[in-house]
């Protein structure tokens, strides 16, 4: 597995650049990861990966858009403003969580 360090911290990842291990995952790292991607993280944005990282741990698979929505109660337009493009793909790996099934 390859490895990726950001400001010190080192993370193994999957080819696609996914995390491998949650527990290496912090709030911190993301909001580095995120100015990678020209994301500057506040409340608003760390809630859904919040939401993902806790349901994750209970079903063990990356939550979909469609279960952020249902379970959650996000809205997906506030998502996509929120992580333009790609949402589940850019909040998934930003949650230091697999790709979620079905994301291209």
């Amino acid at each position: 597995m390859p490895t990726n360090t950001i400001n010190g911290r080192s993370f193994e990842v999957d080819e696609e650049g996914f995390f491998t291990d949650r527990d290496e995952w912090s709030e911190d790292l993301a909001k580095d990861l995120a100015a990678l991607i020209g994301i500057e993280l506040d409340e608003e944005h760390l809630a859904p990966l919040r939401f993902m990282r806790q349901d994750a741990a209970v079903t063990g698979v990356t939550p979909t858009l469609r279960r952020l929505q249902t379970v959650g109660g996000f809205d997906i337009k506030s998502l996509f403003a929120l992580y333009p493009g790609k949402p589940a793909k850019k909040m998934s790996w930003l949650a230091g969580l697999r790709k979620p099934v079905g994301c291209v």
